[in-house]
C-alpha cells in the first residue's frame, strides 16, 4: 500500500464482512492513523443510519469519529466540491446502503489520487450479495475480510442473520436488538424465518 501511496496513486480499500465483526471499528482506526498523519480526511455515513448517533460513526463497540451523513453519492461530490483543499482520504461507513453510482464516484477519487476506504456488509441477512458491495469489492486494491463470532456455536461467522418478526426489506437498519452473527451451518439452520 505504501508503494502505491509514493507514486501518487489513489487506493481503495474494502472492509466487509457480517455485523459485530468490527468493519467500523477497523475503519475508525485507520481513519485515526491517516489523522495523525496530518491527512486531510472526509468521512461520510448514510443518512439512513441513526442507530448510535445522527452524525458520529459509532461502532458496536462505542468507537466513534466524526462524520458527515449523506444522502446518496451525488451528496457526497457535492461536499468534496465545497472543502477549500482536496481530501488525501475519504472514508465511507456502511457503503452497501449507497447505490451503484458509489462504484464509479470511488473509482474516480482513486484515479485522482485519493485514498478510500470502505466499511459494509457484503452480504444482506439471506446471505445474497449486498447493495455495491460486489462491485466495491472487484475493483479494491486492499480487500479486508472480517469475521464475527456465531452466537449459537462459537464458530467463525461470516453471516448475518435477521431475528424473526423483523421486515424482510433487504435494507433494515438495526443492532443486537435485530439480528446476530451466525457461521454458515447455523445461518442455514434457522432460514425458513428469514
Amino acid at each position: 500500500m505504501e508503494r502505491l501511496r509514493q507514486l501518487n496513486t489513489g487506493v481503495i480499500e474494502v472492509i466487509c464482512g457480517p455485523m459485530f465483526s468490527g468493519k467500523t471499528e477497523e475503519l475508525i482506526r485507520r481513519l485515526r492513523r491517516a489523522k495523525i498523519a496530518k491527512q486531510r480526511i472526509v468521512v461520510f455515513k448514510p443518512q439512513i443510519d441513526t442507530r448510535f448517533d445522527e452524525v458520529q460513526i459509532v461502532s458496536h463497540s462505542a468507537q466513534k469519529i466524526a462524520s458527515i451523513p449523506v444522502e446518496d453519492t451525488p451528496a457526497m461530490k457535492h461536499c468534496l466540491d465545497q472543502l477549500d483543499a482536496p481530501a488525501d482520504l475519504v472514508g465511507i461507513d456502511e457503503a452497501q446502503f449507497f447505490d451503484h453510482s458509489l462504484v464509479e464516484f470511488v473509482e474516480g477519487l482513486a484515479n485522482s489520487g485519493i485514498r478510500v476506504i470502505m466499511s459494509g456488509l457484503d452480504q444482506d441477512s439471506k446471505g445474497q450479495p449486498f447493495g455495491p458491495m460486489p462491485h466495491l469489492l472487484a475493483i479494491a486494491d486492499i480487500v479486508t475480510k472480517q469475521y464475527a463470532v456465531c452466537v449459537l456455536c462459537g464458530a467463525a461467522a461470516t453471516k448475518t442473520y435477521r431475528l424473526p418478526e423483523q421486515t424482510d426489506a433487504q435494507v433494515f437498519v438495526g443492532a443486537s436488538e435485530s439480528y446476530e452473527a451466525r457461521c454458515r451451518y447455523c445461518h442455514q439452520q434457522d432460514t425458513s424465518c428469514l
